[in-house]
């Protein structure tokens, strides 16, 4: 399959004015295209382009406020509790972090946790903003579909249950780690769909145990924790900071919004940020970042490993990489992106300026 390079730039107008196609205001709209632009310029291909369409599919079910009053309604000087108002979870996600980043400048340490949201995208993208301002950021959330059981069960009551954790560095790359806590994450399938492929075997399993490796049977199976029990113990625990704490969506509440477009899925995530300058020098914990990673990256290697990566050094690399070369998009997303730019009456992605 032939991927076909986007400019970033490009790439950000398109998802801009696609979503204002689709209902949203235009700052809005903005903001929402361009972090599922900044998706796919780091590599998260799984949450970034190839939602477009089943958020389309959402908003024109009437699944999503287009105009949401994200409020608080709960409030203290080192935490708040926002209701998204079943907006958009880009919307609500990127308020969370920038009143963690105001509240974690005063008390050194923030959290602020949503319901009421909705997918928002790859979790990095909101710890990366604490980051950006010398903190270190974490992200929780309980994904948009149950795919896994609990350990040793068949009933699907967890889901991928994503955390990100993002700490500054002086000269190396910041450390960013974003995972599921499934082997993959469940937009990966997706991905992997769309272009045909087949997934790697320990990523899901079906309900007689045995290897599920076509992503199109997908429903058919279940994604494996992380770690076996450990990794469905890890999902329980994000699940209830980033869903029961937040008076959100765990367990059987959970909406699929694969399948169901019309029901609220009121959607839990939180963002933590803490300020490096209440713990000290901050380009001195900075330095003390670099000389971690250089000695992990100079430390003897297994035969036949060229490198040892820190969690979001290729990320960090594929930012550069489409940054200069443009972003790679599969040619049957294209096709997808052109078919939904002809339906709404606006330029195709390789034509927008």
């Amino acid at each position: 399959m032939t991927d076909i390079r986007i400019p970033y730039a490009q790439l950000q107008r398109f998802m801009s004015v696609a979503m204002e196609r689709l209902g949203l205001p235009s700052a809005d709209a903005s903001v929402v295209g361009n972090l599922m632009a900044e998706a796919e310029l780091q590599g998260s291909d799984g949450h970034g382009v190839i939602r477009l369409l089943p958020y389309a599919r959402r908003i024109k079910a009437g699944g999503m406020n287009l105009t949401p009053q994200i409020k608080i309604t709960s409030e203290r000087a080192g935490m708040a509790l926002l209701d998204g108002d079943n907006g958009m979870g880009h919307l609500v996600m990127k308020r969370a972090a920038e009143l963690a980043i105001e509240k974690a400048r005063v008390c050194g340490v923030a959290w602020v946790g949503a319901h009421h949201s909705n997918h928002a995208g790859p979790a990095s993208l909101y710890a990366r903003m604490p980051m950006m301002e010398n903190m270190i950021g974490m992200y929780f959330a309980v994904g948009n579909a149950n795919h896994l059981p609990p350990w040793g069960g068949l009933d699907m009551l967890l889901s991928t249950n994503p955390i990100s954790v993002a700490v500054p560095a002086l000269h190396e790359s910041p450390i960013v780690l974003d995972m599921a806590t499934t082997v993959a994450a469940y937009g990966k399938v997706k991905a992997k769909a769309m272009k045909g492929e087949m997934m790697p075997l320990g990523w899901m399993m079906d309900r007689l145990g045995q290897p599920l490796l076509d992503p199109k049977r997908a429903d058919e199976g279940f994604l494996m924790p992380i770690g076996g029990y450990k990794g469905y113990g890890l999902a329980l625990i994000v699940g209830l900071l980033a869903g029961t704490l937040n008076g959100a969506a765990m367990g059987s509440e959970v909406i699929d919004f694969n399948h169901d477009d019309t029901t609220t899925t009121n959607t839990g995530q939180a963002i933590l940020a803490i300020d490096l300058s209440a713990f000290g020098d901050v380009d001195a914990f900075k330095a003390r970042v670099d000389k971690l990673v250089q000695e992990l990256r100079s430390s003897e290697r297994m035969p036949d490993v060229d490198r040892i990566w820190l969690p979001g050094e290729q990320s960090q690399q594929r930012r550069m990489d489409n940054t200069r070369d443009g972003v790679p998009l599969p040619s049957t997303l294209i096709e997808k992106l052109d078919q939904f730019a002809a339906e709404h009456a606006m330029p195709a992605v390789r034509e927008v300026n």
